[in-house]
């Protein structure tokens, strides 16, 4: 089994669309997604409902999905992990016990965009047409994500 991490901020915007979209590109047998926030500030929390929202306009439901707070212990768990933006990167590489752990963490966009450390903006404090520009930025991350995931 192949896991893999998407992060945000909270855990309820970016990471979880990247979740549902990774998830719905990869067979459950072999690959788990899932998602996790470097803050504690929705811990247990539904996505935010515009991210539930475009997730459901794209044909996807997230709405099983819960906020959690990224821990040193992910680091063992999952074998990528990608985070959305500069900021969560050096929260989660500050976590790192060793350079395994930071080889595991990439910037999500750097799949489709390589190299070009690129974030995904934060949509949380847009309106309704941030959430689908993410969505489509992440769809296109994660279909290249997925892509490679299979053909290992």
């Amino acid at each position: 089994m192949i896991r893999i991490l998407m992060v945000c901020l909270g855990n309820i915007c970016r990471s979880p669309l990247a979740h549902g979209i990774l998830d719905s590109k990869l067979n459950t047998k072999h690959f788990e997604v899932d998602s996790a926030g470097t803050s504690n500030y929705h811990i247990d929390s539904l996505p935010d409902k515009r991210s539930i929202a475009v997730a459901r306009k794209n044909n996807l439901d997230i709405t099983n999905q819960r906020g959690r707070q990224f821990i040193v212990e992910d680091f063992e768990t999952y074998d990528y992990i990608y985070v959305m933006d500069k900021s969560n990167f050096e929260n989660v590489i500050k976590m790192a016990r060793n350079v395994e752990d930071i080889a595991k963490v990439k910037l999500i966009l750097n799949e489709s965009h390589p190299d070009k450390d690129l974030e995904v903006p934060d949509p949380y404090y847009g309106g309704d047409s941030g959430f689908d520009d993410v969505f489509n930025m992440l769809d296109e991350a994660c279909t290249i994500i997925a892509q490679r995931l299979k053909d290992k």
